[in-house]
């Protein structure tokens, strides 16, 4: 079997393994709509081959920023039908995923990228998708992807209404990057948030406050000066939000509050305000958003600021 990344040429070959299903996480016109966009390419397109030349029989795409050496995540691990039972394809895709892996790895990459699959709300009950989902798992548990992360992804569309402000909070634009850096780390403390709770206990919080003001500064193509702090009329600091937006459409980028002042209600004010910047700079049909499913506070939150779920994400990732 040989496992290689692609090159143009190969398209035609390899574009009809993107199936369009509840667990692909791609279409053909999504692909070649990213392809010219630079967020995927042709190296960071993978195929297994029977054969030098033959029909590809499985294939994974990654994805990264039109600026990166290297992608940041795992978009879609397809296996050609003809690839019969679940074994025979979570073997063939493991094998795949695992020589790309070995190759990022020599680039530079530190840890392989993260799987994202994109689910719908209910797939737990649905049984094929469930088995769709399965065979995929297993296949980047053995590629050195074992710990999954479930999350909500919500919607908010001007249908839903503008948030009003509430009154109880002035929001400031705040230039010094170092004024996020200390707000980040203040509310890394007892984060409910699963990522950032990872990253700051195998980093350190201050080092994981500065990726994260890095992060969403320099790879986020939403403007710096969207980033509002939070302060109660008297001035004193109660939380922060970062409007932002990913390479399709505007979303909710950070949401922090501060540990003393948790339990009063301030992140609906900060959501509703991130929100209004939102639609006030980029005249949005929609603006997405991410909650892990246990970070139950910040899911009512969305609700009541008027965002609805609209499906899941399944996060496989390396620790």
């Amino acid at each position: 079997m040989i496992f290689r990344p692609t090159v143009e040429s190969d398209l035609d070959g390899y574009l009809p393994l993107i199936v369009t299903g509840p667990a692909g996480g791609i279409t053909p016109d999504a692909y070649r709509a990213k392809l010219a966009g630079g967020q995927y390419r042709p190296a960071w397109t993978w195929v297994a081959e029977g054969a030098p030349g033959a029909a590809p029989l499985a294939l994974a795409v990654w994805w990264g920023g039109p600026g990166d050496a290297l992608p940041g995540a795992l978009d879609g691990v397809f296996v050609r039908e003809s690839v019969g039972s679940p074994a025979e394809r979570t073997a063939l895709a493991a094998e795949l995923l695992t020589a790309a892996h070995a190759a990022y790895a020599g680039a530079g990459a530190a840890v392989p990228p993260e799987f994202h699959l994109f689910l719908p709300g209910d797939w737990h009950d649905r049984p094929e998708v469930v088995a769709e989902v399965a065979w995929r798992r297993e296949a980047a548990r053995r590629a050195g992807l074992p710990v999954s992360l479930e999350r909500l992804r919500y919607e908010w569309t001007p249908s839903a209404g503008l948030p009003e402000p509430a009154g109880r909070l002035v929001f400031r634009a705040e230039p010094e990057d170092e004024v996020f850096v200390d707000l980040f780390r203040r509310a890394l403390e007892d984060t409910l948030d699963a990522a950032s709770h990872k990253e700051a206990h195998r980093l350190g919080a201050e080092a994981q406050a500065r990726q994260d003001v890095a992060f969403y500064r320099d790879s986020m193509p939403g403007e710096r000066s969207w980033w509002r702090t939070a302060r109660t009329p008297g001035g004193e600091v109660v939380g922060f939000g970062l409007p932002s937006r990913n390479h399709t459409s505007p979303v909710v980028g950070y949401l922090g509050v501060l540990p003393e002042h948790r339990g009063h209600g301030y992140a609906d004010e900060i959501l509703a305000e991130i929100t209004r910047v939102l639609a006030a700079e980029t005249d949005p049909q929609r603006v997405l958003a991410d909650t892990d499913l246990t970070n139950t506070p910040m899911a009512r939150a969305f609700e009541r600021t008027g965002y609805r779920t609209i499906a899941r994400r399944l996060v496989l990732s390396a620790h």
